[in-house]
């Protein structure tokens, strides 16, 4: 399967934004741009890359990559071929294939000619870049050409509706590659096959050079990836955040350099986390990513380049002391406490200063806590502090950052605006939150409990709910709102027919957390802060009133969810909850 950049599309399908959805959603030309990536995902190998933008520019225009492009295809050496798709009707003229937008024609070649020259030059002046090949490919598959002598694209260049079946061949036989003396599909993973070199119009170039093509399209859709993903799933979601925190934060420079983010959930704080964490790569500097939670450091690890380090808090702890020739029983009773008191007592020499300093779930962080990650900074260290206020769980004392400068982002770029609007019922008219993603997202469904029993049954039916939406099992979280030790949910195997993959409490000999073997992830709001599902079903809510406790908990479990949200609360919860709701309504 290729590798699509960005990713989301599929679950796009799901939404009030998918193309045919009650209520609007995308246009078919859009539609159209989907299904050409279902067949490109589908149909070539794992050895090609696919980047686009046709659902996130949504938020602001248009569905192009860059310029009128729809499509690039990149094979393992780097090589392009831009696709040009044409939905509808076209006309022939002597002057070439013409395309009526906007009330105008527009001469199809020469749109396509002026993108291609565009970007060569911008490739040219790319360091690594500059022999990368450029094709181009025009896509019609509503329209068949019967002038190819006037189209002003060259025939073998045109894929129109009499040979739509073969896409996918003219895809692969544009971009092959000579391998040992034979050629081959060219691979849009690096990865796919390591160190391999190419030949492309006689020029040998090392597979190398894919990396630094990917790294420019990346900077053109202005991608960073979100990796707020499901727990357990390799494939990381990636949105474009043109307008969010991990573009233009980075875009401020003071010195030194101490920011402190304060965003909501969903803004992109960890994105930005990634971002600087492969800027500092990329420079040849050493990062240091430190969150809270386990789940969060692990996926983090998962799509950070390598070259800096990854951790918990507490997982520092341990490297820093095992480091030391010490150790600590950390299952005895008070052995987190023993264990942070020994890292302190380690003294820091350069192996463990690192250029760029980066703390993630910061509200989570005590006073002792900041200055021991702290101290791992170097004199002219980045350091970048993110937190959420409203997503402190654990009544620890707030760490203070004076001489910070500090940015507040309240745009949430995650959800969907039916879970901003009972975010907004529910919290206090301080705690201000933006609803800036690009979907609607489904109803929000709440589904009352008098008793545990009801409570299983009414879990199974939301899970149902969501199954029959679209959904799949590893696109749902089943999130509980007690903790592990209290949760009826977290000591099953299975609910209903639907086996489940839940945290054991145990970690293997490589220190890594084992799970059940079920596909249905079931999480606690504690462990699950910080990461996210397309569908969420927000389970065991009990609560007597709405305190600040409460409200973190309901406020962190719901933005969990990236395009479904149902609640499963006891009878008074419910209560509170949709009155809540029909406040805002009258309102």
């Amino acid at each position: 399967m290729a590798r699509i950049i960005p990713d989301g599309w599929r679950e796009l399908a799901n939404s009030d934004a998918s193309p045919g959805a009650a209520g609007g959603g995308l246009p078919p030309s859009a539609q159209r741009h989907h299904e050409t990536l279902a067949l490109m995902a589908a149909g070539l190998s794992d050895d090609f890359t696919v980047y686009h933008a046709v659902h996130w520019t949504t938020i602001e225009r248009g569905f192009a990559v860059i310029d009128n492009i729809d499509f690039v295809v990149v094979n393992r050496i780097g090589d392009l071929l831009l696709i040009e798709q044409k939905t509808g009707f076209l006309e022939e003229s002597g002057d070439g294939l013409m395309r009526r937008e906007r009330g105008r024609l527009r001469n199809v070649s020469v749109q396509m000619a002026r993108t291609a020259a565009g970007l060569r030059d911008k490739l040219a002046r790319r360091p690594g870049c500059e022999a990368v090949k450029v094709d181009a490919l025009l896509y019609c598959p509503d329209f068949s050409v019967r002038r190819l002598e006037t189209a002003g694209v060259a025939a073998e260049r045109i894929v129109d509706a009499s040979r739509r079946d073969k896409l996918l061949a003219v895809i692969r036989e544009i971009l092959s590659v000579e391998v040992d003396g034979g050629r081959a599909a060219g691979a849009g993973s690096v990865g796919a096959v390591p160190g391999v070199s190419g030949v492309s119009g006689g020029v040998m170039r090392p597979a190398s050079a894919w990396q630094q093509v990917d790294r420019f399209f990346r900077d053109v859709i202005e991608l960073e990836t979100d990796v707020s993903a499901l727990v357990g799933r390799a494939q990381a979601m990636v949105t474009r955040v043109s307008g969010g925190l991990a573009h233009w934060a980075r875009q401020l420079d003071f010195s030194p350099y101490r920011l402190h983010v304060e965003g909501t959930a969903g803004s992109g704080k960890t994105q930005l986390a990634l971002a600087e964490f492969r800027a500092a790569i990329d420079r040849g500097l050493r990062p240091l990513y430190v969150c809270y939670n386990r789940p969060l450091a692990d996926h983090f690890a998962e799509v950070a380049p390598a070259g800096g380090e990854v951790c918990t808090f507490h997982t520092l702890c341990q490297r820093l002391v095992r480091d030391a020739g010490k150790t600590v029983d950390i299952a005895a009773a008070d052995g987190f406490e023993r264990l942070e008191k020994a890292a302190a007592g380690v003294p820091i020499d350069d192996r463990w200063h690192f250029d760029t300093v980066v703390v993630d779930e910061g509200q989570d962080f005590s006073p002792a806590w900041r200055d021991q990650v702290l101290r791992h900074a170097r004199d002219d260290a980045r350091l970048i502090w993110l937190e959420d206020p409203m997503q402190s769980l654990y009544a620890r004392e707030r760490s203070r950052l004076p001489g910070w400068v500090t940015l507040y982002a309240r745009a949430n770029y995650r959800s969907p605006r039916e879970v901003v609007r009972l975010l907004r019922a529910i919290l206090p008219a301080d705690a201000q939150i933006e609803a800036a993603g690009p979907l609607a997202g489904a109803e929000l469904e709440i589904f009352d409990y008098a008793d545990t029993a009801q409570m299983l049954a009414a879990t199974k039916e939301a899970i149902r709910s969501c199954l029959g939406t679209g959904f799949r099992r590893h696109d749902i979280a089943v999130v509980s709102f007690r903790g592990r030790e209290q949760s009826a949910l977290l000591s099953l195997d299975a609910i209903g027919p639907h086996p489940v993959r839940r945290f054991t409490g145990r970690y293997d000999l490589l220190a890594q957390p084992v799970y059940t073997g079920g596909e249905l992830l079931v999480e606690s709001v504690y462990r699950f802060k910080g990461q996210a599902a397309p569908a969420v079903v927000f389970s065991e809510v009990d609560f007597e009133s709405m305190d600040e406790r409460t409200l973190r908990k309901l406020f962190v479990g719901a933005t969990r969810a990236t395009m479904k949200l149902s609640i499963v609360a006891s009878t008074r919860a419910a209560q509170a909850i949709r009155a809540a709701l029909a406040g805002v309504s009258q309102a």
